[in-house]
């Protein structure tokens, strides 16, 4: 595991000592779940963004109503 320093607004660390006191949970755990959760939540809206902006796309849609037409031949055959 590599250390990693950073610095933190006061409340924001208040916050994050009362939380890991309540829990008995060290404070680097909490704030390593936040982050995976967070850079998960990151992730899921880059791929939201891009279907959305997929189906604005004509040339895509098109391409995608052709393959599903190709898709049911197959499956009539």
């Amino acid at each position: 595991m590599t250390t990693f320093t950073s610095t933190l607004p006061e409340d924001v660390l208040a916050k994050l000592s009362e939380m890991a006191g309540r829990l008995a949970i060290p404070k680097n755990r909490i704030i390593e779940r936040a982050l995976r959760i967070y850079l998960d939540q990151l992730v899921r809206a880059e791929y939201t963004k891009s279907y959305k902006q997929a189906g604005d796309d004509d040339h895509i849609l098109n391409m995608a109503e052709e393959g599903m037409a190709d898709y049911l031949e197959q499956l009539e055959s």
